[in-house]
């Protein structure tokens, strides 16, 4: 006798009858959001929803957590069509939006396509994603949401395009670039979800950790060969000082000293802990990977809301 269930495919219409007034509506918690935010890898806070842009109305308007670009997204619980293709690019020429995400049932391969030329043929600032949305469930449990990305940016193939159509982007970049990337997928690997966020050629990494105007920030300095982790404080020097009166049980947790710069003549503070570290020695970096996890992982902790 079999001590297995049957996993059985839900029809979406079973779970959302509709899909402005119960799918769009269900997604835009923020709850069942983190599960598009984990399966995309860009932290995702909503806006509003029904969003009107001109005669049109966008699903949902959002934005990245720890950037503020805009998010569109548009959901359709039925096969792609040419409509809703055209509703996708509208809604971000509206929005200035940099990511763009649709929702679909299932994709027909001439738009699953266009989304793969439209990332391939724009830079950075342009980011398209089609998901398959799907239901299980197994015997007669409750159904289970599964998002299944089918087109996603090639981060890397478009900063090399870039890096040949402009001299911005400089080795360091390059290897900062690379650094990110290979974060995110040992994060990934741990079932983290600091690799969530957009791999840049930039010499920062932001974590959130749900308060307004601050956040982890994980740095790489190649100048000065150091690895940092701090938390960046905007417009709050009462919960700096605060935390300070903490000093002491705040670095016993963490189990480090830390820096503590309340910059008087800035509206931002940080608390910060450093690494003297080697970049070029890249057999050395799941080592830093390890460390920044960690110590991302104690800082959200002991500062998240």
């Amino acid at each position: 006798m079999s001590t297995f269930g049957n996993l059985q495919q839900v029809d979406l219409r079973e779970g959302w009858a509709h899909e402005a007034f119960d799918f769009t509506q269900w997604l835009v918690d923020q709850e069942n959001l983190q599960m598009l935010s984990d399966e995309i890898g860009i932290e995702i806070a909503p806006i509003d929803s029904e969003v009107k842009t001109g005669r049109y109305s966008v699903d949902i308007l959002a934005e990245e957590e720890n950037t503020g670009k805009k998010v569109i997204i548009e959901n359709q619980l039925e096969q792609t069509d040419h409509d809703h293709l055209g509703k996708v690019i509208t809604y971000a020429s509206g929005h200035d939006a940099e990511y763009i995400v649709w929702i679909v049932r299932d994709a027909n391969d001439e738009h699953r396509q266009a989304l793969e030329w439209l990332n391939d043929h724009t830079g950075n600032e342009l980011n398209f994603f089609l998901l398959r949305l799907e239901l299980w469930k197994i015997d007669e449990s409750k159904p289970a949401v599964k998002f299944n990305t089918i087109v996603k940016p090639n981060e890397w193939t478009k900063t090399l395009r870039e890096r040949s159509q402009s001299d911005d982007l400089t080795e360091t970049k390059m290897m900062q670039l690379d650094f990110w990337q290979q974060f995110k997928s040992f994060c990934r690997e741990k079932n983290s979800r600091l690799g969530t966020q957009k791999a840049s050629p930039r010499h920062w990494y932001n974590v959130a950790i749900g308060r307004s105007g601050s956040k982890v920030v994980l740095t790489v300095n190649t100048r000065d060969q150091e690895l940092g982790c701090e938390l960046y404080i905007k417009d709050d020097k009462e919960w700096f000082d605060n935390l300070y009166e903490e000093k002491e049980e705040i670095e016993a947790t963490i189990g480090s000293s830390l820096e503590w710069q309340r910059l008087d003549d800035k509206k931002a503070s940080r608390i910060k802990l450093a690494k003297d570290v080697n970049f070029e020695d890249q057999d050395q970096w799941t080592n830093y990977f390890e460390w920044l996890k960690d110590r991302a992982d104690k800082f959200k902790r002991v500062f998240g809301a």
